[in-house]
């Protein structure tokens, strides 16, 4: 029986492995990945036993309720933990920063969402999400790479193009400007990178041009808004009394916003959207890459979490 490699030995081996991811877009695709990674994590990770521990299980908003519905059942019957509670992940990234009220623009690997949050509620009808985010950002940048002659077919080295875009991108404030002063430099002016194969890369403007898609998306075919553009529009659907304390706390999230240069751009851009004069704050948490994981954990440790917590019987008979 073949066994999963999974995490750092992955990555370790990834030249010998064909590498799988069960997410795509923030939906679950293969269940039994799903299953194996969980089973991973409990087993080698926690060591510890699933049927000890409640589970708060987050996702991105406007999911399907068939993953929620599914994960739940995975989780109840296959392993036996005794409650669980989703919650969306912008609300946790949060509570993380010390806030409960603002709006959270959340870009990770498969999706960015801006969900505004009262009180610590998020408010559901002015969500905005689109389905794009940094493994997007990816996959342009191993096409501009591809473009510039460097070839990458396999999912391995797909992980080389997404290291080189974590180490070298960065977020033009004025890419018109950038292009310009891009076209100017010689090829010998591009930035080296070294990658783990020992391999050099010469890497010029693809480093902002990959992850321009997440402010115009229509550079690589696709009709979403940008990133600003969701943020904008989800305050805009709100109560005119709110939209103040919104503009005043915008939180980001998520490793696609560790991109240098992306918290002045989305400020630039807001504040081109917004109503004039209104006062824009952008708070961008050194941590932010893990802010959701740190609200979660802020939420299991109070006293009332086992209250709010569903029982498998609980969900039973909701499902029916």
């Amino acid at each position: 029986m073949l066994l999963p490699i999974i995490r750092q030995r992955a990555q370790e081996v990834r030249g010998l492995l064909k590498i799988r991811y069960p997410l795509e877009h923030g939906i679950v695709t293969d269940w039994d990945d799903m299953e194996k990674i969980w089973q991973w994590v409990y087993e080698v990770e926690l060591k510890t036993l699933s049927e000890e521990h409640p589970v708060l299980l987050t996702e991105p908003p406007l999911n399907p309720r068939t993953n929620r519905e599914t994960a739940a059942q995975i989780l109840f019957e296959q392993f036996n933990i005794p409650a669980l509670y989703t919650s969306i992940q912008a609300v946790l990234s949060l509570y993380a920063s010390g806030r409960t009220t603002g709006i959270v623009l959340d870009s990770g690997d498969g999706v960015s969402h801006a969900v505004p949050v009262f009180e610590g509620f998020a408010m559901p009808n002015s969500i905005r999400r689109i389905d794009i985010a940094g493994r997007d950002v990816t996959e342009h940048l191993q096409l501009l790479l591809r473009k510039s002659g460097y070839v990458f077919h396999t999912s391995a080295e797909k992980e080389i193009v997404r290291m080189i875009k974590e180490k070298t991108s960065y977020v033009a404030f004025d890419p018109k400007r950038e292009e310009k002063e891009w076209s100017t430099l010689s090829k010998a002016d591009s930035k080296t990178q070294d990658s783990s194969t020992n391999a050099c890369f010469q890497i010029g403007a693809e480093r902002f041009r990959a992850p321009e898609i997440l402010f115009d998306p229509e550079i690589v075919g696709l009709e979403y808004p940008g990133v600003h553009q969701i943020v904008v529009d989800a305050i805009n659907r709100t109560d005119m009394d709110l939209r103040k304390a919104l503009f005043g706390n915008i939180v980001l999230s998520g490793g696609s916003t560790l991109c240098k240069g992306f918290g002045d751009r989305l400020l630039h851009e807001v504040q081109r959207l917004a109503f004039k004069d209104m006062k824009i704050k952008i708070f961008a948490p050194p941590e932010r890459k893990y802010s959701t994981w740190i609200g979660g954990s802020i939420l299991a440790g109070l006293s009332t979490f086992r209250k709010v917590s569903s029982s498998f019987l609980r969900l039973l008979l909701l499902w029916i």
